[in-house]
């Protein structure tokens, strides 16, 4: 939309036009989303920062002047809130928190980003926060979303002094790319050096890993040429809104833009009903409603376009009265399912490599769809495959330390609707057996000395070359690897073939037989990583999971 348009809508919005309000929260409200996300690094709080600045954005509308002005003077607004917020938490809590959902992971995801442009959205986790509150507004910039002009305004200073502040941002943005390009390779001196950190990146750790960087030849090069920072981000698009994001305007009776009129605050804005009404992700926000997005879980990333068609909300019936502030009241008592199953939260031993198997308990079959085929190969993060039905599946893995050793993000299962049960492990080796005549004794297990190691986060069950499960209902595996490279081949299968695979003893260079775990009953164990829900980013599905 042109700026010609946006100044109509503008000022149709000011005049109490509803459907001109709806398409201004909702064609603005990516911009919002983005820019406090990035700032936050998705904090449990960036909902509540957005809302907030979409609700006083309404709520004073009318003393905007000059509608040519309202993106600068949003963006001034959302600013202003993610300072405010900074301000109302003390030290001891912005230590003890941590986010919600990481939204540089977000970006890659949803995105779909690859090479030095996923480098740059990792790097962004190891700024401080002033810079990564700089950062949201210049990544919006050079992406062509934002003027350096309306960039300066937002922060409050003069365009001379923002150039120096982005520079200054800029050469910590790129020590950082350093350090995530790092952290994925195969340096010992680093490995060793990062045994007594957290995971958690920190201006502290930035240092201490900076210093070694420029100091150490392997940590130091590069492979490749490394590309500028705001020529890998023009053209990016915003990330768009999460599935089920809800924004809740409530007026009431009234449309928003009456309301303002009616000199209402936002303070009491906020203290009106919000009952969430589902939408498209095209449509607009409902006076008295709110705005939810909802997308299919298999669509692509759309471009977050700042001008979405809006979807017309019949009007309300001209003579009412607000409805009086409804007293808050618990929510009404959901039905709590069963949990079935344990959960392998430990390391367990390899058994003896001559120990049989137990006898593999009978389950219905009926046979497994898979949006994959009958053999679905996930080699790179964010790839995924849907499973429904009732029957056996084998995911059989393939760890390649060799290529890139490191830390190892599990898969994860979700949106499982109906049971999901880990049956049995087979493929004749545990990843960290070694394999005779191997290099150091290892091929593509757990690595070797002189190739690195991949290493499980703490307290992950050991997988097998083969993992069998058996699904009653519909679920989603996603391969979420980041660190360690490793790949999945997810094929249905049935009970003869999983019998016949973990009953195949030490011989011919397999290592021992196979493990049932199927107890035969729902106290069989559950994968690890396994959820009902289906979260924006897989990867952050708990270890110690509740079905």
């Amino acid at each position: 939309m042109d700026s010609q348009h946006w100044r109509a809508v503008i000022t149709a919005a000011q005049a109490g036009d509803r459907r001109a309000l709806d398409e201004l929260v909702g064609g603005w409200l990516p911009l919002v989303y983005n820019i406090v996300g990035r700032a936050l690094n998705g904090h449990a709080d960036v909902d509540d920062v957005v809302q907030e600045t979409m609700l006083r954005a309404v709520g004073h509308l009318g003393s905007l002047r000059d509608p040519d002005s309202f993106r600068s003077w949003l963006v001034a607004i959302a600013m202003r809130q993610i300072r405010d917020r900074a301000r109302q938490k003390t030290p001891d809590r912005l230590v003890e928190e941590a986010p919600a959902s990481d939204f540089a992971e977000l970006t890659v995801l949803r995105l779909q980003l690859e090479g030095q442009r996923r480098e740059v959205a990792e790097a962004v986790r190891w700024l401080d926060d002033e810079d990564r509150r700089l950062l949201s507004l210049w990544w919006l910039e050079v992406a062509g979303e934002l003027t350096r002009r309306e960039l300066a305004a937002a922060v409050g200073i003069t365009r001379q002094h923002a150039a120096v502040r982005v520079q200054r941002m800029k050469e910590r943005l790129e020590t950082s790319r350093g350090i995530v390009r790092a952290l994925d390779g195969a340096c010992p001196g680093l490995r060793e050096l990062t045994g007594r950190w957290d995971g958690r990146p920190d201006s502290v750790w930035r240092k201490r890993l900076a210093r070694h960087i420029r100091g150490c030849g392997y940590c130091g090069g590069t492979r490749e040429a490394v590309v500028p920072a705001e020529r890998l981000l023009a053209g990016i698009a915003l990330v768009p809104l999460p599935v089920g994001f809800t924004l809740s305007l409530a007026f009431g009776g009234k449309t928003a833009a009456a309301a303002t009129s009616a000199g209402w605050s936002a303070k009491l804005l906020g203290a009106l009903t919000k009952p969430a009404v589902a939408m498209t992700a095209g449509a607009t926000i409902v006076a008295g409603g709110a705005y939810v997005v909802t997308q299919p879980p298999d669509a692509a990333p759309p471009r977050a376009a700042l001008a979405p068609t809006a979807t017309a909300t019949p009007e309300p019936p001209r003579s009412y009265a607000p409805p009086a502030p409804t007293p808050r009241s618990s929510p009404p008592p959901t039905k709590k399912t069963d949990p079935y199953g344990t959960v392998v939260d430990t390391v367990d031993r390899a058994p003896d490599p001559n120990a049989r198997p137990a006898a593999l308990p009978r389950r219905p079959e009926s046979g497994i769809t898979s949006t994959g085929g009958p053999k679905a190969v996930m080699q790179h993060r964010g790839d995924r495959v849907t499973l429904t039905g009732r029957g056996y599946v084998l995911v059989r893995w393939q760890i390649s330390p060799r290529s890139r050793p490191g830390a190892l993000v599990m898969p994860s299962w979700t949106g499982l609707e109906g049971r999901l049960f880990h049956v049995a492990s087979g493929g004749w080796r545990r990843m960290d057996d070694p394999l005779p005549g191997a290099p150091n004794g290892y091929a593509t297990g757990m690595g070797g000395p002189d190739i690195g190691y991949a290493v499980l986060p703490p307290g992950t069950q050991q997988m097998w070359q083969n993992e069998y499960f058996y699904l009653d209902g519909t679920v989603t595996l996603t391969q979420n690897e980041r660190g360690c490279d490793y790949g999945l081949t997810v094929f249905p299968s049935d009970r003869d073939a999983v019998v016949g695979d973990i009953n195949e003893g030490p011989a011919d260079g397999a290592i021992r037989y196979g493990l049932v775990r199927d107890t035969g009953t729902d106290s069989a164990p559950v994968p690890q990583y396994v959820t009902r829900s289906a979260p924006a980013d897989p990867a952050t599905v708990p270890q110690r999971s509740r079905v």
